[in-house]
């Protein structure tokens, strides 16, 4: 029983920060290439520290996620990140347009509270 769990935490992990990055990575070699503001502003604190933060939600936090290194922390910060897209970003947009974030939140709120399970770096 405790296997399966940990062999499903390992799915949720993968699969939920696997998925994540195909819309972090584009941001990361954009931000790479010289355009410093790959997102917007939405809290007034400029694109250059935007941009750094949601790479940090998007890129480096779902690969610690993956290898299960810092997973809950890291999980709370993906968590972060989806929320502000959710709640801010497409705050006032139709559910169907803000639904994949609210996934992605969801996601990384269930990994934040049951960690990273045995098949991972934390072991825990």
């Amino acid at each position: 029983m405790k296997r399966n769990y940990d062999i499903g935490l390992l799915i949720l992990r993968i699969g939920m920060a696997g998925l994540m990055l195909t819309h972090g990575i584009p941001k990361l070699m954009s931000f790479i290439g010289g355009d410093m503001s790959v997102v917007g502003d939405p809290f007034g604190i400029g694109g250059l520290l935007t941009s750094i933060l949601v790479i940090i939600g998007e890129v480096i936090a779902p690969i610690l996620i993956i290898i299960g290194i810092k997973t809950r922390l890291s999980a709370v910060v993906s968590g972060i990140t989806m929320a502000v897209a959710a709640f801010v970003i497409h705050g006032s947009d139709p559910l169907a347009k803000k639904e994949m974030a609210l996934l992605y939140l969801i996601g990384f709120i269930a990994i934040a509270l049951m960690g990273a399970g045995s098949v991972s770096v934390d072991k825990k």
